[in-house]
């Protein structure tokens, strides 16, 4: 599949990985809003223990900032970038970031010692998916796709 149309656009194929980042990032959105608006109580009938309810409902609320910059950032890049504008750019670098300091705070917070293994895994794919897009929108940008 090509990477430009005839006309020197974005192809079929860029738009669609854009559209599927604008895709993982609604749920990053929805997973934002569970956790901002979860419960002790509601994790807790997830089947996660107490402690981890705790920690989960109430984290510093410097890495609730950095992981709403992450998902809100690279939702809008990802809208930007399908609809061809240099900004996305800007907003994908914010969005990674974001979702670098959460990893951070996920490690220095205790994150990943309470939660294990599949904490580590999800953020690391999270963070990927991040530089991807960003790698993305900066070839496009390059390529003089964006305006």
């Amino acid at each position: 599949m090509q990477i430009t149309d005839s006309a020197g656009r974005m192809s079929v194929l860029i738009r669609a990985v854009a559209a599927m980042g604008a895709a993982w990032n609604v749920f990053g959105v929805i997973q934002f809003w569970g956790q901002v608006s979860a419960t002790p109580a509601m994790l807790m009938a997830k089947g996660i223990t107490a402690a981890q309810a705790n920690f989960y409902a109430s984290p510093p609320g410097w890495m609730t900032i950095v992981f709403g910059i992450g998902v809100f950032g690279g939702l809008a890049g990802s809208f930007l970038l399908l609809a061809g504008r240099r900004l996305a750019t800007t907003l994908f670098g914010m969005s990674l970031v974001g979702y670098i300091a959460l990893y951070i705070g996920d490690i220095t917070e205790g994150v990943f010692a309470a939660f294990g293994t599949p904490q580590i895994v999800i953020l690391t794919i999270v963070v990927a998916i991040a530089v991807g897009l960003l790698m993305l929108s900066l070839h496009a940008n390059r390529r003089g796709w964006l305006r």
